[in-house]
């Protein structure tokens, strides 16, 4: 073990966990069910670039912030992690994440694959989860059932998820989203024993 990590561990800071995963795989449902059911967690938003959703509200489930203004973020490196996926970009602000930490928190990042291994070379004790769909036609089916993608746009989310499951390895832990019930118990126990 790492002295780093010797000394992370003897502290009262929180751990920093990492949920990721193809689109449609059921990250924020699991996401979810984890914060309800885990006292000493808390989620750390990301922000975007991309439209609110129907139904999303700003600072809830993204902060959407312009190209400009995430650009001018980069440069004043105030990103833990951050990447350009789907025309768009993603990021997760520093401060946040150090805030919580430091007070004690488990924090609970749902991030794609990039950012997650950018996370992993910053913070090395983090620990990664990658949710994986029992199958690429499971996959696509949950995608289209959204209704929330174009077909061009549902074929470039394939096409990532495919690059993103030959990643999955890089993780420490991989739970395969077949059956909501066990895959929320196996989140729950990741969270509560690492």
């Amino acid at each position: 073990m790492k002295e780093y990590e010797s000394r992370y561990k003897m502290s009262n800071k929180g751990k920093l966990f990492v949920l990721s995963g193809p689109s449609g795989v059921g990250k924020g449902t699991l996401r979810e069910h984890a914060l309800n059911d885990l006292s000493n967690l808390v989620y750390s938003i990301s922000c975007t670039t991309r439209k609110p959703r129907e139904g999303e509200t700003d600072g809830i489930e993204y902060r959407f912030i312009t190209h400009e203004k995430f650009e001018e973020d980069i440069r004043q490196n105030l990103f833990l992690e951050y990447a350009h996926v789907h025309s768009d970009y993603y990021g997760t602000l520093k401060a946040d994440v150090e805030r919580e930490l430091e007070a004690g928190k488990n924090v609970l990042l749902e991030i794609d694959v990039q950012g997650a291994l950018q996370v992993r070379d910053k913070i090395p004790e983090a620990v990664l989860i990658f949710v994986a769909p029992p199958s690429i036609e499971t996959l696509e089916s949950r995608l289209r059932n959204r209704n929330t993608e174009s077909e061009e746009a549902l074929r470039v989310r394939l096409s990532n998820a495919a690059k993103e499951l030959d990643l999955q390895n890089e993780y420490d832990y991989i739970i395969v989203n077949d059956d909501l019930d066990k895959a929320c118990e196996e989140l729950r126990r990741i969270i509560h024993d690492d």
